[in-house]
């Protein structure tokens, strides 16, 4: 019989390897509840409506990427691609909008696009993102740069910071429509999906992954040059706080992001390979598109959590290090397995890490496992020790060694 594996495009993370994620989710955690904001949880799964309706029938992950099924009850459901749409949905369907403003908001997730699967892109990964509702002002703006740039600071990852405007819909109207004009008259050179694109939505040639469509699209006119005074007021206003607050960064007119509901502000952190590890913007009708009346201002970025455990990698930082046991409780005889047990559950209670003997192997066996899995402390007890409640605690580093009651080991080890 033919061993099952994983899906193509998911990757196992090991025991051992597991200590890396949830080093960079802590971190990531952490770095948002300085900024006030606090953790949502969603579906994996939603209506398939909510993404086409909210990050756009003419994007790549919606006509290309999306797993998206029947269930039994014959509804469309899909899992989710992002987050952003899905938190909207979440606060709009349990009224958000009319408690405190702003809401802010992070969360840690799996989402699931159907892509080759290659360096730093996978068909299952995980994304930390963080999205903040109810402020328009470009201090907001400033302000969600900068928990992405606290973030990749304090994980020790150089990433550049390139923003652009991509304008509201006020003066993205003629955007569209002198980008129309230049891509028609190529029009026999682009791809299929853009030539459909070329009627429906111009701008998303410009996110074309295909090699000719990028080189066509490099010439194509710039949104900064259509900016209506409020979009271009906002964006200066932007680049202004940003050197305000020390974070250096790069105006590229190139960049749209790869899903409709953005609005003026769009930004990414690229590592030297221009491989973007955190990007995001802001999306001020997203939240009346999905709820179809309230109109509250959004923005926010999502950052891919295994391009971010990769970069660490490529640059040589530190993970923390995985935990290790505090101490190894070796045993002789049932009484000093039952005693092994008791003393280790009283150090568990205390939060500390205590490891026993779950395979009935002779003491010398114990000792070589209690040094594999990097124990500080070891412990025997056997028949004597049971007796006189007095056991010798000993580092497994040779420098340290006591008989103590057991009592005293406790408190030693805690």
């Amino acid at each position: 019989m033919a061993q099952i594996k994983a899906q193509r495009g998911t990757k196992d993370v090991l025991c051992g390897e597991s200590y890396k994620w949830q080093y960079v989710e802590q971190v990531a955690s952490r770095v948002a509840k300085t900024f006030g904001y606090k953790e949502i949880r969603f579906p994996t799964f939603e209506d398939t409506a909510l993404f086409s309706r909210g990050v756009g029938e003419t994007t790549d992950i919606v006509q290309k990427e999306m797993y998206t099924f029947q269930d039994k009850g014959g509804r469309s459901v899909t899992l989710r691609p992002e987050g952003t749409a899905s938190v909207v949905r979440t606060l709009s369907e349990h009224g958000a909008w009319g408690g405190l403003l702003p809401v802010k908001a992070y969360y840690i997730i799996s989402a699931f696009r159907y892509e080759k699967p290659q360096a730093g892109r996978l068909r299952e990964f995980h994304q930390f993102g963080v999205e903040c509702f109810g402020s328009s002002s470009p201090a907001s703006d400033v302000q969600t740069i900068k928990i992405g740039h606290t973030l990749l600071k304090e994980l020790g990852i150089h990433a550049v910071l390139n923003i652009n405007s991509i304008g509201c819909p006020t003066c993205r109207g003629a955007f569209q429509a002198a980008l129309k004009e230049y891509f028609s008259a190529r029009k026999e050179e682009l791809c299929q999906t853009c030539n459909d694109r070329l009627e429906r939505n111009p701008m998303r040639i410009l996110d074309c992954k295909s090699p000719v469509c990028k080189e066509i699209a490099a010439g194509a006119p710039l949104i900064t040059d259509f900016l209506c005074e409020s979009c271009r007021g906002h964006y200066e206003a932007l680049q202004e706080g940003l050197s305000e607050a020390g974070i250096p960064f790069v105006k590229d007119p190139h960049i749209v992001r790869g899903l409709d509901y953005y609005t003026k502000t769009v930004f990414e952190f690229l590592d030297q390979n221009g491989l973007a590890l955190l990007a995001g913007g802001r999306y001020d009708g997203l939240v009346r598109e999905i709820d179809g009346k309230a109109e509250v201002c959004g923005l926010g970025f999502a950052s891919g959590i295994e391009r971010l455990i990769g970069a660490m990698e490529a640059a040589g930082h530190s993970f923390g290090g995985d935990a290790v046991p505090k101490v190894f409780l070796a045993s002789l005889g049932q009484k000093g397995v039952y005693a092994a047990e008791k003393l280790a559950d009283r150090l568990r209670r205390a939060g500390i890490w205590a490891e026993t003997d779950i395979l009935g192997r002779s003491l010398k066996a114990q000792m070589k496992y209690a040094d594999k899995i990097g124990a500080e402390y070891a412990v025997v007890l056997g028949d004597s020790e049971v007796e006189n409640e007095r056991a010798v605690l000993k580092s497994m580093k040779g420098d340290f060694s006591e008989e103590l009651s057991f009592e005293e080991i406790a408190a030693r080890l805690g």
